[in-house]
């Protein structure tokens, strides 16, 4: 297992910034993440589980463990699953996260959403356990499901696809793909929609509406391309993104009674 202490957290996250975590430790096996959370809980440290980095912002230094894992990247899963014929995922093609990440928050993205394809989960709790959930078990809602609340590491999971042409499968992915990159700022470090939809609304179009999009604060910007983005554009600290954050939720509260929440788990606020 590598184990680095006072670890700068920004090479580990997409928004590629961030302050520092007291301990990031890598495990290579199940057993050795039971035995990085044995070692948080012997240091009387919290800890929590990173993947892919692509949802979260140390915002502040995180006085725990960071438990890092190598886990598949969700986008891949989704293209290999075309290539076997095997649809259903295509939304999940162009998602940065891990399968442990995804799973976590409940991506979604065009209509999709990870619970709609879970048939289980299963993962392991901080005394070792292995745990196996249906996905209506999972708790799973709008970017939520269990696994925020019990701290338990997920290890894998089985989907219930369906068969489809390999070639449809891939023409749909294209589209999706075509999308993302013609509406989406992919050039600069981001962390992806920085905000929840709230009910009734798009968080993008309420910022744009707001008249906050290209607004920067340091190296901080909302994306001239998706108001919904905030983009690492120049160097950007957490506290560019955090204070750019707080003018976009104060702004829109004020014009429309809304207030966004973000998506971004935002660490050490």
């Amino acid at each position: 297992m590598i184990v680095k202490k006072n670890c700068c957290m920004a090479e580990y996250t997409s928004f590629k910034t961030g302050k520092n975590a007291d301990f990031l430790l890598i495990p290579e096996s199940e057993a050795e993440i039971v035995e990085a959370i044995a070692f948080a809980k012997k240091e009387n440290l919290p800890y929590m589980v990173l993947g892919n980095g692509s949802n979260v912002l140390f915002a502040g230094d995180y006085h725990g463990v960071v438990i890092k894992l190598k886990s598949e990247n969700i986008s891949k899963i989704s293209k290999d699953a075309a290539k076997q014929g095997l649809a259903g995922l295509e939304f999940a093609s162009g998602i940065p996260g891990s399968l442990g990440g995804a799973i976590f928050m409940n991506a979604g993205a065009y209509g999709g959403e990870m619970s709609k394809v879970l048939k289980t989960v299963t993962s392991i709790d901080e005394n070792g356990k292995i745990h196996v959930r249906k996905a209506d078990e999972c708790e799973f809602w709008y970017r939520h499901s269990i696994f925020m609340e019990n701290h338990e590491v997920v290890l894998s999971a089985d989907f219930e696809l369906y068969r489809d042409d390999p070639n449809e499968i891939e023409a749909r992915i294209a589209d999706l793909t075509k999308q993302r990159t013609t509406k989406q700022p992919l050039q600069y470090p981001s962390a992806g929609s920085f905000f929840k939809r709230p009910e009734g609304h798009f968080a993008g179009k309420l910022i744009e509406d707001a008249g906050l999009k290209g607004l920067q604060v340091g190296g901080a910007q909302v994306s001239d391309l998706h108001a919904g983005f905030i983009i690492n554009k120049d160097n950007a600290s957490p506290e560019d993104i955090i204070d750019l954050m707080k003018i976009i939720q104060e702004t829109v509260m004020d014009k429309f009674g809304v207030m966004l929440e973000p998506e971004v788990q935002i660490i050490g606020l």
